[in-house]
């Protein structure tokens, strides 16, 4: 450990000047005071954030409206968020690396980190996560300032034409589905979004001048996504996701909408399916595949705190993944995938992790793609800490005549994070499928 690393042991001593201007500046934070106004809030609560080993804590209590910092002890906290000293060095980076750009990117999905741990009751722990989030960004900006984040450039008009079609899948049957279309170019392109989300993913991308001359692209919201119906024998809480449901429905959406020699391009689950693609494409007929975020195989021992009666899912699913963005990224479109997140069915996003953790087994397969008539260009975005470029490189090498790009700037959800930075890359993956197809 370092010098400088050691004396982050004692958390409150080096924070204490961001321990006072962050209680002077909360009162007029928005985001802070949207999460803490709440008559439901009846008494305080309190958590603790300190360095593993140590005993000096920094609690936070929460109570109507307010969250008010201080030094203490962890049995005055309900739960305490622990990391070792040199992890919070590197959170308290103007601009961390990943992971430690989020708390939950320490705490991890599937790759944990030693001497990140959650101490007291778990519950609380997923019940405050919003709290807690915009607690620690704030210590980090009045410590170091904010992350420098890039903009979004703002339209006049939008492109997208959306539609309803009826299709039939073999895992969810009979579904009314919400589909969108845009561009004007020769090359179709098919965009899926990621689990527990819709195809709003894309807006920027299907929007950008460079995609709508080169592409005629389509987004489609799985049944029972976003905005569209439940599907055959859906239950509120009984979604799940499978391999063959999943490559069904995208075969069964390209034959319905009339997709040509689509490239299908999708992120995460989307990114993992569009390797499952590639190996059967007979079924499909793809012209090639773009899996973002994807790898032959993902597992971890599930949690179940995004379908519990116990925590609010419109606020734990979000925050469990905003911080596998880019801190570089827009914060307009950090929030739009928050508020995406948000606003989707109980038990969608649980249902759809079936599939991306365990579900989804390529391993032996991978050797199997003929890229030749279906090329495969992956992309990976440099924050991702549930699915990182190397995990990406990894499943690539067995690929034969894969190609992979890690891409600069972007995290788990590159499309929307920052469209004019991920168009560049995406652009590339085209052209490289267009000159390599042989049909």
């Amino acid at each position: 450990m370092s010098s400088q690393a050691y004396a982050w042991q004692d958390l409150p001593s080096q924070l204490s000047s961001s321990i006072d201007k962050v209680n002077k500046v909360s009162s007029n934070d928005a985001q802070l005071s949207a999460f803490t106004t709440s008559n439901a809030i009846e008494k305080p609560a309190t958590w603790g954030i300190k360095s593993h080993g140590s005993d000096s804590v920094i609690l936070c209590t929460v109570t109507n409206g307010k969250a008010e910092l201080r030094t203490g002890s962890t049995k005055d906290a309900v739960f305490t968020l622990v990391a070792l000293p040199e992890q919070w060095e590197r959170f308290f980076e103007q601009t961390p690396v990943r992971p430690y750009q989020s708390y939950w990117g320490m705490f991890g999905m599937n790759i944990k980190q030693q001497g990140i741990s959650v101490e007291g009751d778990q519950t609380a722990f997923a019940h405050w996560t919003h709290v807690w989030r915009r607690v620690l960004e704030l210590l980090h900006d009045q410590l170091v300032g904010e992350t420098p984040a890039d903009t979004e450039p703002e339209l006049d008009e939008d492109q997208i034409v959306g539609r309803y079609a009826y299709i039939t899948s073999p895992l969810w049957g009979r579904c009314k589905c919400f589909y969108e279309q845009a561009g004007n170019g020769s090359q179709e392109v098919l965009f899926l979004h990621t689990a527990g989300s819709d195809s709003r993913q894309y807006h920027g991308v299907m929007n950008d001048k460079r995609m709508l001359e080169k592409c005629h692209m389509t987004a489609v919201d799985l049944p029972a996504h976003g905005r569209s119906f439940p599907y055959e024998g859906y239950q509120p809480g009984n979604h799940t996701n499978t391999e063959d449901g999943y490559v069904g429905f995208i075969a069964a959406a390209i034959k319905k909408l009339g997709l040509k020699n689509a490239i299908v391009c999708g992120a995460s689950m989307a990114g993992q399916v569009c390797l499952a693609v590639a190996v059967r494409n007979k079924e499909v007929g793809a012209m090639g595949t773009i899996p973002l975020q994807g790898s032959d195989y993902l597992n971890m021992e599930r949690q179940w705190y995004d379908r519990s009666p116990y925590v609010n899912q419109s606020l734990f699913a979000p925050e469990w993944i905003y911080g596998m963005m880019a801190p570089t990224a827009p914060l307009v479109n950090r929030q739009l995938v928050w508020h995406m997140y948000s606003a989707q069915a109980y038990g969608i996003f649980h249902g759809d992790l079936d599939f991306y953790f365990g579900g989804w087994d390529g391993r032996s397969r991978m050797k199997d793609i003929d890229t030749k008539s279906c090329p495969v260009y992956m992309l990976t975005g440099e924050y991702d800490w549930s699915n990182t470029p190397d995990m990406s490189q990894e499943t690539c090498d067995k690929i034969p005549g894969g190609k992979h790009q890690a891409m600069k700037g972007l995290g788990h959800f590159p499309a929307t994070e920052n469209p004019k930075v991920f168009v560049g890359y995406v652009l590339e993956a085209i052209e490289h499928i267009q000159k390599t197809h042989q049909g």
